[in-house]
């Protein structure tokens, strides 16, 4: 059976950062499936589809190419035989795939690609429902969070650094929305997994992070 650790946690918890170390020190992949998702989102925005519009939405799901591929040890995403690694994380992407996720048929597809993946290879996976339902019987499971206010504040430190100059205030108003809309959408809705970890890491350093998850999965499985 392959080593299958499940991450799950709100938007600006750090969860890709935080998976892309701990998978690198247990040399395993790393899926970021929330990757997949805002691939999925930017394909609705370049086709005209409001992410909104569940019917339109499923009407074009198999117009859809997602997938996932490894180079050099990072994940790298891809829409048909398009790179589009360094196109999905802006703001407008990220509440696309926030919108078209919530759908079931999206998750449905999405999901079943995700098991295929974690049942062939040692992975960590970082999500939303990675605990709950796509890695629902792994031994390791971990919910990261932070509080609203640490997680903007991380956001809109990223984002200066990108040049994005949007108010502290206006990133926080956005995850909150966000995480009201993951926490109460009808499938798979954001939640902690009742045999997961709760690792709050408002207080905790990134290597601290990693460190504590290295810990969580050392006692599941043992020395990797």
């Amino acid at each position: 059976m392959p080593v299958n650790i499940a991450i799950d946690g709100p938007v600006g918890a750090g969860k890709s950062s935080v998976s892309d170390a701990v998978a690198k020190r247990l040399n395993i992949l790393h899926l970021d499936t929330g990757a997949m998702y805002r691939a999925f989102g930017l394909a609705m925005l370049r086709m005209g589809v409001d992410p909104m519009d569940e019917q339109a939405v499923t009407q074009h799901i198999s117009d859809v190419n997602v997938s996932v591929r490894y180079e050099d040890g990072m994940q790298h995403t891809y829409l048909g035989t398009e790179d589009v690694t360094g196109l999905i994380r802006t703001g407008e992407v990220s509440a696309a795939a926030s919108s078209a996720s919530s759908w079931p048929a999206v998750r449905r597809a999405m999901v079943a690609a995700q098991k295929r993946m974690a049942a062939e290879a040692d992975m960590l996976i970082d999500g939303r429902d990675i605990g709950t339902v796509v890695l629902d019987k792994s031994p390791a499971k971990i919910y990261l969070t932070a509080s609203p206010e640490v997680r903007a504040r991380r956001r809109y430190e990223q984002n200066l650094a990108a040049g994005d100059t949007t108010s502290y205030q206006e990133v926080l108003d956005a995850l909150n929305q966000r995480d009201l809309q993951d926490m109460t959408r009808a499938t798979d809705p954001l939640r902690q997994a009742e045999d997961a970890v709760l690792l709050d890491t408002s207080n905790m350093s990134f290597d601290e992070s990693v460190e504590a998850i290295l810990q969580i999965v050392e006692r599941v499985y043992g020395k990797q």
